[in-house]
This record gives structure tokens, sequence and C-alpha cells, in this order.
């Protein structure tokens, strides 16, 4: 599988060299622009309509086999199994800590359960200690 993935691969980097090629070789119907404004024999404004020359035909066979080797690449991509660490990702390599008691599991160790009180100012009552500690486990 993995042979014919490479095959692909290389036939759609020769076939898209190819296209980048004639696409430049082409003669280009803006050039024509300034004869189908008098100063030539041309009937149109975009030039003529008649039949394809070998580089157009050329170029429309050699797209449609950069389409297909598109279609190939992405189809074997999709569907062939991939092992390693694409596959795991990446925290399946992280190493494990221990939990903390009564802290859930999975969470990050924490500082001690009791939290320290801000300072209160003078004059006022302090505020009644938490009830969280008389929780049942």
């Amino acid at each position: 599988m993995a042979i014919l993935e490479t095959g692909l691969f290389v036939l759609q980097i020769v076939v898209a060299i190819a296209l980048c090629g004639l696409i430049l070789l082409q003669h280009g119907k803006g050039a024509d622009m300034g004869a189908a404004f008098g100063s030539g024999s041309s009937g149109s404004l975009f030039g003529s309509a008649g039949s394809a020359n070998f580089l157009s035909r050329t170029t429309a066979v050699l797209a449609a086999i950069f389409f297909l080797t598109s279609l190939g690449l992405t189809y074997l991509g999709t569907t062939h199994a991939r092992t390693g660490l694409m596959q795991q990702g990446v925290m399946q390599e992280a190493p494990v800590t221990k939990a903390v008691e009564g802290a859930p599991a999975g969470s990050a160790p924490s500082a001690p359960a009791a939290a320290p009180v801000a300072p209160t100012p003078a004059g006022t009552p302090a505020a009644a200690p938490s009830k969280a500690a008389d929780v049942p486990k």
C-alpha cells in the first residue's frame, strides 16, 4: 500500500510540474487584444473560437490526471491505518503523576487543604469557618 501511495505522489509531482510548464508555454488570449481593435484580422474580442491545439488538449489531459491523483491520495490518506504518534496522540507519552488524596483523579496536585485566611480590618467580625470539612466522604 505504501508503494502505491508513493507512486501516486511522484506521479502527481511530475504532472504538476508539466502542467506549470505547459500553461506558461501557451499563448494567452490577452496578447491578441490589440489585434481585436482594428490592427489585425481577428473577428472577436477574445480571440478565435477555433479548435483546440495540441498544448491545450495536453493541458486538459494533465489536469484530469492531476485531479485523479489528488482524489487517489486523499482516499489512501483517509483509509490507510496510521501508527505511531499521530494515531496515539501526544498525551500518551506524558508521565503519570500520583493524585493527591481527596483530589479528583487527573487533577494536578494542589496546595494544602487549608486556604489562607485574609486579614480582617479592626472592628469587623471575622468570617465563620468553612463547613466544607464537615461533608462526609
